[in-house]
């Protein structure tokens, strides 16, 4: 079914809201004529002062001058992009000198049919003529040519303007054509307190809306994974693929200044669940049809696709949806991070539970189970002021992308402000009160005897939430955040947080569950995939009787999201325990009991649960299976626009040949994403690949090496990170190179072209895992007076 068309509606006052700002049909007339000028009458032409009419003969965005002013300068494209609320300066040479009497203003336009009253129709004038809102001023003029200071409003429309100069007539409005090298793009302002997107701390600028690449952590909450991804936010087409996933969505124009309603509209598309969004979910074993998530470095070829086709690029995960959607928001200016919260709790009821289910045997009931804990789940935090809230609601909002539920009819998340979710205000919007449960949800163990009654007997308060970490401003060290979000459990502030979220309407656990002597602990070591796993079960008997145990282990291989993938082992055993005592039994796993079950799983859950007369006891542990190193090495002067090298090996030291290998490569600045084929990698077999690039941003920066194979497929751990830091100087920065507090800069760095991906099929050796060779960007510079333009270009006289 076709949407409404302005021909369907023409005979409606109300036309079809605009909703794209990439393609419209409607052009901006070079003369438009007063109104109760007849067209007879019309001329473009009228006498002017001095008898020579005023004409705009060029107009020079003077890029140069604003780029390093608006921190646009690593945007890879053609066009000015500035952000709103802070002044930028544009050169208009004239036919003559401008006299007092000119009558003239600057146009900028976005979207079709262009209104003063929604915003797309920006009319800046100079003088004593009323202006919008948009200020204006003449900042110097030197003959024919003059300097031009415009301010966008702080709330202004963010996209991509067409720009004009109208002249007034004595018959009408005379524009210069138009010139599309001349379209402004205006982005979000994290520098200006006017904005909503507002960040007052320089370091937290330049990480949260400036840096182009970070880590996203994964693994498990006692094994923490940090898988680096490449956002590549200045990349080649990525911020007209953004203002793409914005017209795909049919957001209309003039709601595009709202931060809070495209944030939220982003959430949204971000899945293509009901509106056909960038990325497609699979947390199957199946990726036939598509890229496994594991297999992505970085955002930029998922929006580049997504925005080149229209259809949505298969598959992702949870960690793949939030690095996608952090590119999208610092693209365009909103200051964002990825967050991840470790033993993250679905409930499919919605409540503050989570109800894990168990037979009369100790063993885990898995068809009667639908709630689910995951290993771990990203999302990411928006800073933004939230004017549709009460005050002191404005900070660190939650938007997640990953489809789950939906809200308001889509499958999306937020904003949701995290201060709110710690004090248990779920009454604000938005989805509050489903966050709140992924971080505070109680966890209850329920038995179910023959007869199918369930009964409690182990409620965990901690488990749910007990680690939220992301990336530390300035490095690459985890930040762990789980106080933004929760009270220390047990705490008078934790209890009242609850109290007032049941007050709200969230149903939380209140079984009465007494407290036992009879305890177990289940402690696992750190394995690497195809060794032994050892575990111990520990029993602690606090009581004065001598407990006689029958337990049982059970063994899983999960997705990270909790479910079984499959069963691999069950072991019955019988204990002990002596009053006041603990008794330990050691377990060794061999490797050819899970390995031949990976698949796309690295992850194993052991369970030991034990009972004693009427006593319960129960302990589990996930396992994320490390993987082994993939080297990466740099060749040649880390020059601006100069070749350099970079090589990955790698070794199989498993002993089965690893088949469809496919080996990725990115980096920020440095090489776009690159792939390469391997049918088979035979066991002790090496492979080496090799690629030259040409650096074309300055900075601290890195390259990420990543590897998938249908044997093994897992997210980068830190035991296969290979960190190379590169410092990219520009030519007329040689000779600081030796210095440590030297912060390159290219105020004249001309973008070379990239190399456009790659993928090329190789026969022989190759590896599984996946790594990086690691640089990060380092903050630029803070200016004092960010209006303070200094020096102008040369105005150079018509």
């Amino acid at each position: 079914m076709t949407g409404p068309t302005a021909e369907t509606q023409k005979g409606r006052y109300a036309k079809p809201l605009p909703t794209s700002n990439l393609s419209y049909s409607d052009v901006v007339p070079e003369f438009e004529p007063f109104e109760g000028v007849a067209e007879s009458e019309v001329t473009p032409r009228a006498f002017a002062p001095g008898g020579v009419l005023l004409e705009a003969l060029k107009i020079n965005m003077c890029q140069d001058v604003n780029k390093p002013k608006h921190y646009t300068t690593d945007y890879y494209m053609q066009n000015l992009v500035v952000r709103r609320g802070q002044e930028f300066v544009m050169q208009v040479t004239f036919n003559r000198p401008l006299a007092p009497e000119d009558d003239f203003h600057i146009e900028f336009t976005i979207g079709s049919d262009p209104s003063p009253n929604k915003g797309s129709l920006v009319m800046v004038t100079f003088g004593n003529r009323g202006s919008s809102s948009w200020s204006g001023r003449i900042l110097q003029s030197q003959g024919t040519s003059v300097m031009f200071g415009i301010t966008p409003d702080a709330a202004a429309i963010v996209g991509k303007f067409q720009v004009y100069v109208a002249i007034s007539t004595g018959m009408g409005m005379q524009r210069t054509k138009r010139d599309p090298t001349t379209d402004l793009y205006l982005l979000f302002n994290a520098w200006c307190p006017d904005d909503h997107v507002f960040l007052p701390n320089e370091a937290e600028r330049q990480e949260y809306v400036l840096n182009d690449e970070g880590v996203i952590y994964q693994g498990s909450s006692s094994s923490v994974v940090d898988r680096p991804w490449t956002f590549g936010q200045f990349e080649r087409g990525i911020l007209d693929a953004c203002i793409f996933v914005l017209d795909a969505s049919q957001m209309p124009i003039y709601d595009r200044g709202n931060v809070v309603k495209l944030v939220r509209v982003g959430s949204a598309m971000m899945n293509s669940q009901d509106d056909n969004g960038v990325m497609v979910g699979n947390w199957s074993n199946d990726y036939s049809m598509g890229k496994p998530p594991t297999s992505w470095t970085g955002s930029t070829k998922i929006l580049l696709q997504y925005a080149n086709t229209g259809v949505p690029v298969c598959f992702a995960q949870c960690w793949v949806y939030a690095g996608v959607f952090n590119t999208f928001l610092r693209c365009l200016g909103i200051p964002a991070r990825v967050i991840t919260n470790y033993n993250s709790a679905h409930d499919n009821t919605g409540n503050l539970k989570t109800d894990l289910l168990f037979n009369a045997d100790g063993t885990p009931d898995r068809r009667n189970t639908r709630d689910s804990i995951w290993n771990y789940h990203c999302w990411n935090e928006v800073m933004i002021k939230r004017p549709d809230l009460p005050p002191g609601l404005e900070g660190w909002q939650v938007v997640d992308s990953t489809p789950q539920e939906t809200s308001d009819g889509f499958f999306r998340c937020g904003p949701a402000p995290v201060i709110a979710i710690k004090e248990g205000h779920v009454c604000y919007p938005f989805d509050c009160g489903f966050v709140f449960a992924e971080v505070n949800s109680d966890v209850v163990y329920l038995k179910r005897d023959k007869y199918g009654n369930l009964t409690p007997f182990r409620v965990d308060k901690t488990y749910v939430g007990e680690k939220i970490l992301t990336k530390a401003v300035g490095s690459q060290q985890q930040n762990n955040i789980t106080n933004t979000y929760k009270y220390p459990e047990g705490s008078a502030e934790d209890e009242a947080t609850m109290a007032r979220a049941e007050g709200f309407g969230c149903e939380r656990d209140h079984s009465d569950v007494p407290e036992d002597d009879l305890s177990v602990t289940v402690i696992v070591e750190p394995c690497v995939i195809g060794q032994d796993v050892q575990l111990v079960a520990t029993f602690k008997n606090q009581g004065k009787v001598l407990r006689n145990v029958t337990a049982h282990l059970d063994c899983d291989i999960i997705f990270y999201t909790g479910v079984v993938a499959s069963h691999f082992k069950d072991i019955t055993f019988d204990v002990t325990v002596l009053p006041y005592q603990s008794y330990s039994v050691p377990f060794k796993i061999p490797a050819y009991e899970y390995q031949t079950q990976l698949s796309s799983q690295t992850c194993l859950r052991f369970i030991v649960s034990g009972q004693s007369d009427n006593l319960h006891v129960l302990d589990l542990k996930v396992l994320e299976l490390q993987t082994p190193d993939l080297k990466v090495t740099l060749n040649g002067e880390p020059l601006l626009n100069q070749e350099m090298g970079v090589k990955v090996e790698f070794t199989n030291n498993f002993g089965f040949p690893l088949r469809g290998v496919n080996l990725s490569l990115e980096g920020a600045g440095l090489i776009g994403p690159k792939s390469k084929y391997y049918r088979e990698i035979p066991p002790q077999a090496t492979i080496t690949w090799q690629e030259t690039f040409i650096p074309w941003l300055p900075g601290l920066r890195r390259i990420t090496a990543l590897m998938d194979c249908q044997e093994v497929r897992q997210p980068v751990g830190k035991q296969c990170e290979t960190e190379q830091h590169v410092l990219v100087i520009p030519p007329h920065c040689q000779q600081v190179l030796a210095s440590c507090d030297c912060q390159p800069a290219c105020p004249d760095n001309a973008p070379m072209k990239k190399e456009e991906e790659e993928e090329e099929e190789e026969e022989c050796p190759s590896k599984k895992s996946l790594s990086d060779g690691i640089g990060l960007v380092q903050p630029a510079t803070d200016d004092d007076d960010r209006q303070d333009f200094g020096c102008f270009p040369t105005l150079v006289s018509g």
